[in-house]
């Protein structure tokens, strides 16, 4: 199947079109949570094609060759070295001598790559290794808390703790601390609605709005952004605002705002309001 078939994108599709694109696949298919036949190779189609189209120089070999282009590699027989792919996150081991394969391994302060797995998507991928049960609090925040991040003071087993919440963390994100880990549950907003990164706000249009235009000013996290509205605005178009959606909570890059226009008709004219509709409506014949 092809890559951004895959992933339910087009081709033209922006970084963070393909990471959120991604995240909504591989919390379907996993096979943590889907117990469906073929489901665990399609999740690893699925990470496969995110490695490939998340790489600009690879997406770039893809549009020009195709799958063949990656289709040789992967292993290397000579070490008996393999490298495996989790969405984002790559690592490598050996397998000879039966030894643990991530032994030695520096992942950023995480005990092994499913650690941060894990805390990204919010479930278990431990591949029937056992370890230490691990204590297990829920948090809930507000929209605002989410996006923003916050830190709160609470208690766990008679000990002080001050929960820091990086800023961008999504519903069901579960987070390592100290010897406890956090599943975050974050309430719906009334104005945005939330996709991965990036938002989606409605935006109502006055009838005269819609059909000559003007400038507008719509609220982003970052504060008001003029925003000028074409002449004939139809009812369900939508401008994208770049790099005005939700940071991602392990790095600077940020998703995008969605506006989408609502035209709102009166309900009730004035005498004059309705003869201008009506001269109106004879001059468009």
């Amino acid at each position: 199947m092809d890559y951004y078939e895959l992933l339910g994108i087009k081709k033209g599709a922006s970084d963070a079109e393909i990471k959120a694109a991604y995240r909504k696949q591989a919390l379907q298919w996993h096979p943590d949570r889907n117990k469906n036949a073929g489901a665990a190779e399609r999740f690893k189609e699925i990470n496969k094609a995110y490695e490939v189209l998340a790489d600009p120089q690879k997406r770039e070999m893809y549009n020009q060759y195709g799958k063949d282009a990656f289709e040789r590699g992967g292993f290397n027989r000579a070490s008996g070295a393999q490298q495996q792919q989790q969405g984002p996150f790559s690592y490598t081991y050996s397998t000879s001598g039966g030894q643990n394969p991530f032994e030695g391994m520096d992942f950023g302060g995480f005990s092994d790559p499913f650690d941060i797995f894990e805390q990204f998507f919010g479930f278990n991928n431990r591949g029937g290794r056992t370890r230490k049960q691990r204590d297990v609090y829920q948090m809930e925040l507000s929209f605002e808390e989410a996006v923003h991040g916050v830190s709160k003071d609470t208690v766990i087993k008679g000990r002080s703790h001050t929960i820091k919440i990086p800023a961008g963390v999504d519903d069901g994100m579960r987070i390592r601390f100290e010897d406890f880990d956090v599943v975050v549950r974050v309430r719906p907003d009334k104005r945005y609605r939330r996709e991965g990164q990036d938002l989606y706000v409605e935006e109502v249009l006055s009838f005269p709005q819609a059909v000559l235009g003007g400038e507008i000013a719509i609220e982003t996290l970052d504060g008001p952004v003029k925003l000028r509205v074409r002449p004939g605005t139809e009812s369900g178009a939508a401008v994208r605002l770049r790099g005005h959606g939700v940071v991602h909570p392990q790095g600077s890059q940020k998703g995008d705002l969605y506006v989408i226009y609502k035209i709102k008709v009166p309900e009730r004219l004035s005498h004059k309001a309705r003869q201008l509709l009506e001269d109106l409506k004879k001059e468009l014949k």
